[in-house]
């Protein structure tokens, strides 16, 4: 097992040095959430060539292809032809001289150890040993399909609102009528399922750590706060608030409102 961490570690390292050369020569760091899918696709194919017995569990690895290949191609054609991520901008003006040092420290290597953490199902799959069939493949696939049911048709929905939207207006239709942030709910689930595949295998409860790891992230520090902090003073999205949950949408006041 410290083999494949190691190993998986390094990758990571060389993968997120490269992507940051790459936002230096663009003058943008938001190649970094272009470039994040496709780090989970570079460790995927590392363990199935170096490690055969990943072959075993090829749904896991194949979930995660689909899941990274659509996240960062819909990433790119969003970001093509405008102006860096407003987050990444308002790092660029605070660390001012320490810019270049801070970057590469903060961000690439810090979500390059996060990306290490969350692929540990796929790590854990690479030296498991086989074992009989699980109801739990079947549970954690159906949770994946769900959760990129909810970031593919939230995504979509949102970038159609985005080209005809009024000034000022917010997304509340489609799933976003349900949850501020369904995009982020469907990338949790999909971890989930994922963590779950694999939770069966000898130490798959590490696997544990990446849907961990990615719900946190996601609900306390770089996704739903970062994004809410830029409409804190927008009384429409306040209002949105208000009425909508964050990510899990309200089952029984769903139901409600059908009778």
């Amino acid at each position: 097992m410290g083999q494949v961490l190691l190993q998986c570690a390094g990758l990571i390292f060389i993968y997120q040095t490269c992507l940051f050369i790459v936002s230096l020569i663009y003058k943008r760091n938001d190649v970094a959430d272009i470039g994040w899918g496709g780090g989970f696709i570079a460790i995927g194919i590392f363990l199935l060539v170096c490690f055969p017995a990943a072959l075993q569990y090829w749904m896991v690895y194949l979930l995660t292809f689909i899941w990274g290949i659509r996240l960062s191609v819909y990433l790119f054609f969003r970001n093509r032809g405008k102006v860096e991520d407003f987050r990444y901008r308002a790092w660029r003006e605070a660390w001012g001289k320490h810019f270049y040092l801070r970057s590469y420290l903060q961000v690439f290597l810090l979500q390059g150890f996060f990306m290490w953490l969350i692929s540990m199902p796929l790590q854990i799959a690479a030296i498991a040993n086989p074992i009989e069939g699980s109801l739990a493949g079947l549970l954690g696939l159906v949770i994946w399909l769900v959760g990129f049911y909810f970031q593919a048709a939230g995504d979509a929905q949102l970038l159609a609102f985005s080209k005809t939207k009024q000034p000022g207006a917010i997304m509340q239709t489609g799933l976003w009528r349900y949850s501020r942030h369904p995009n982020y709910l469907g990338e949790i689930l999909m971890w989930w399922g994922i963590g779950i595949i694999v939770f069966p295998l000898p130490l798959g409860w590490l696997g544990l750590l990446g849907p961990l790891t990615i719900t946190w992230l996601l609900m306390s520090v770089s996704g739903v706060p970062m994004l809410e902090k830029k409409y804190r003073n927008d009384t429409a999205y306040q209002q949105y608030k208000l009425q909508t949950p964050a990510l899990f949408p309200d089952i029984w006041k769903i139901v409600a409102k059908k009778k």
